[in-house]
């Protein structure tokens, strides 16, 4: 094993980096919580808050009284200090927001997809780039990145390279496309099911748990699994493809080519699917949340049945979740999955329980996603806001002008 010695350097973005992170995910905090927070000395924390501050990163936010003596001031990250943008690819559409540093949206814009060609893809994220800039005024040289939360696998190298075989996407050079496109702002590009899964542990029902899986239903299936903290990606960022693990051997047939997949009985398309084809229809569905809010609606037998089919699958995909990674919270998002949680959330747990073992199944909690349906979107906005954290914002630090 190689050791590399620390140097002062790297100590000092350790330290801001320490900071920053408290300050952005827990702040305002007065420079005593700091120092108790972060294990950091008051002297430390009061020489690296003063440097921030003098950079235009941190801002005071009022005072609170202390046991005697003058009140404390507060500290926050400066919300105005820059701002992030972040794009949802979806299958049926695509969503570009603009926060501030203090994850306020400001701008949103909203384009249907008919069909996920990655040039219109590339085109739609730099126009809507560029629609949410010109809303607000916003320049582009304050955007610190922008993040992209996409269907399948995220190679990275040079440049980001998407594979999604369920939507005809191998080795796609999306990151380059986007550029070429017209994008300028760093660009950060990950699994949509990841993006959604850091907007959950950093502001929603995953916060605080060390071990989760953060599953999204929309018009297919993913999940985020998170250990110690840390999102498993596996060899090659593969990890995650949870609805293409087989959940009915010889079972039917998969967007992604196999049979049985999860995704196959319980994404949004699957299951308007099997609803038309218990009712001989074959017209295609054009706006899946209207059609799922519909079925869902449905007093039919017919509508009742894949419903209830299909939360018995997701349970049973689930159980097999909890049974893998033994995670202390599963958390249920994508705009499917909140969808169906809101009215069937109990008959979720219910189907997890009868199929998980009882161990692990007694040490978790299963709830809604509280990031919403933007979580995507706000995750992915997070990417660039990750980079700046790590950095510790200093000038020095090659992440800072790069990421």
């Amino acid at each position: 094993m190689v050791r590399t010695r620390a140097t002062v350097r790297d100590l000092r973005k350790q330290n801001r980096s320490v900071l920053l992170t408290a300050l952005f995910l827990d702040g305002p905090l007065s420079r005593q919580q700091l120092s108790a927070s972060t294990g950091l000395s008051a002297a430390t924390a009061s020489t690296i808050t003063g440097e921030l501050l003098d950079e235009g990163l941190l801002v005071e936010a009022g005072s609170v009284e202390s046991d005697g003596g003058r009140p404390r001031v507060l500290l926050r990250v400066n919300p105005a200090f820059g701002h992030v943008i972040g794009v949802d690819v979806g299958e049926t559409g695509i969503k570009v927001e603009l926060f501030d540093l203090a994850m306020t949206r400001l701008s949103t814009v909203d384009r249907p997809l008919g069909f996920v060609e990655p040039v219109a893809v590339s085109e739609l994220i730099a126009s809507g780039v560029g629609e949410v800039l010109a809303a607000t005024g916003v320049a582009a040289s304050s955007v610190l990145g922008v993040g992209v939360g996409v269907p399948g696998t995220v190679e990275r190298g040079t440049s980001a390279v998407v594979h999604a075989q369920t939507i005809g996407w191998d080795a796609v050079p999306l990151e380059k496309m986007i550029r070429e496109a017209g994008v300028e702002p760093p660009l950060f590009v990950e699994n949509g099911a990841k993006t959604q899964g850091q907007a959950e542990m950093w502001f929603g029902a995953g916060r605080g748990a060390g071990h989760a899986v953060i599953v999204l239903v929309g018009s297919g299936v993913g999940v985020a699994v998170v250990t110690d903290g840390v999102v498993h990606r596996g060899a090659t960022s593969n990890a995650g493809e949870w609805g293409h693990t087989t959940i009915v051997y010889g079972g039917r047939r998969c967007r992604c080519g196999v049979r049985g997949c999860l995704e196959a009985y319980a994404g949004a398309e699957a299951m308007l699917a099997r609803y038309r084809e218990a009712l001989r229809r074959n017209d295609p569905e054009v706006d899946q949340q209207s059609a799922l809010e519909a079925l869902l609606s449905s007093r039919s037998a017919v509508a009742r049945r894949v419903v209830d089919e299909s939360v018995g699958y997701l349970g049973a995909g689930i159980a097999n979740l909890v049974n893998l990674f033994n995670p202390e919270r599963v958390v249920l998002g994508g705009w499917a999955g909140l969808v169906l949680g809101a009215r069937k959330l109990d008959e979720i747990v219910a189907a997890t329980a009868d199929h998980a073992l009882r161990h692990p199944y007694g040490r978790v909690r299963i709830e809604l996603g509280r990031t919403g349906p933007d979580a995507v979107a706000v995750g992915a906005a997070t990417l660039p806001v990750a980079a700046l954290l790590d950095s510790g914002a200093d000038p020095r630090s090659a992440r800072v002008s790069g990421f």
